[in-house]
């Protein structure tokens, strides 16, 4: 096992590497000048010329590289030309709203598709599952943006049921940071009334990010599950006496999680990425929207700092499925 997971490390660190190499690339080989674009379309020559060398645009390109490495090991992501903030601080201070979003999306993503797929392989080629292979495809047809706004008219503007957009009441006070999760917060706090309005603004965003993830779950659980029922092994134990719902859960799901592990470690990537269509949608204050915000203002620090959190995020998750995966297959961990 540990030779294993010193080969999924050094995989790790090669990819984050080459995520360090492909953002150093777009942010200084693109074409187009970096420092004109930091200074902003108004700018004179003189504070161009300023700004490269603040930057460091002028100096040689390894040097710049061996910069750049250093200054993000040692947590240093650039100065915010738009807020004047360091990078580092308007990055972790929505992080936590993004955080917050994405794992209630996974929960629901996870839980509805894999529940939906195992009812549809055990209720194969009935109207149930016919009726959840509808809702699959039209899970993953349905753009993003558009179905927030459908719901946005709905579920807030007709029926007032929950509120457009945003993140938290504007006379609401906010908890004072624990684990920087609002929610979480606010329950840690004892203010009751606080959570239940964050979980408020949270349901919509929430099941709009979560869809095309809880759709391609549920396609893949139910094929997965449909090969796994198939097997003799559950033919020989429900032969025997156990109960076919043990068997289903215990035994076809266990050996049908690979690939839905797989599945989940890519589809908590795309969701990252989705989040900057969901958080513009809905005004939810995370790394989306603070990506698009300074990307239209020609920020590009704040943009490449987000694009570095994403990726390193998402390489983490699929350095723990791959440790899972030995977990649940240990001819991977002597292979």
């Amino acid at each position: 096992m540990a030779r294993y997971i010193l080969r999924r490390l050094l995989v790790l660190a090669g990819m984050l590497f080459g995520l360090l190499c492909t953002t150093f690339l777009v942010a200084n080989v693109a074409p187009g000048d970096p420092a004109a674009l930091a200074a902003g379309p108004n700018a004179t020559r003189a504070m161009v010329e300023t700004l490269r060398r603040e930057y460091g645009f002028d100096r040689p390109l390894a040097e710049q590289f061996w910069i750049y490495i250093r200054d993000i090991a040692h947590g240093n992501l650039g100065r915010s030309i738009s807020t004047t903030h360091p990078v580092t601080e308007d990055v972790a201070k929505a992080l936590p709203n993004t955080i917050e979003l994405v794992a209630a999306a996974m929960g629901l993503g996870i839980a509805g598709g894999v529940g939906l797929g195992i009812v549809a392989a055990v209720r194969r080629d009935g109207w149930i599952d016919h009726l959840i292979r509808v809702f699959a495809v039209s899970g993953i047809a349905l753009p993003t943006f558009w179905f927030g706004l459908l719901l946005q008219l709905l579920f807030a503007v007709q029926l007032g049921w929950l509120p457009v957009s945003g993140r938290l009441g504007i006379m609401t006070a906010v908890p004072q940071p624990i684990t920087h999760l609002l929610i979480v917060d606010a329950l840690l706090r004892g203010m009751w009334g606080t959570a239940w309005q964050a979980m408020g603004y949270l349901i919509l965003p929430a099941v709009v990010l979560s869809f095309p993830c809880l759709a391609s779950i549920a396609r893949v659980t139910r094929a997965e599950m449909i090969e796994c029922l198939a097997q003799d092994y559950m033919t020989g134990g429900i032969a025997q006496g156990l109960s076919p719902r043990r068997m289903q859960l215990r035994h076809a799901l266990r050996n049908a999680m690979l690939p839905i592990l797989a599945l989940i470690g890519l589809r908590f990537g795309w969701m990252l990425g989705g989040t900057v269509l969901v958080e513009t949608v809905f005004d939810w204050p995370g790394l989306g929207l603070l990506a698009v915000t300074t990307a239209l203002l020609s920020d590009f620090k704040p943009v490449l700092g987000v694009t570095l959190v994403i990726g390193f995020c998402f390489m983490t998750t699929n350095f723990l499925i791959d440790l899972t995966y030995a977990w649940l297959d240990p001819r991977l961990r002597h292979g």
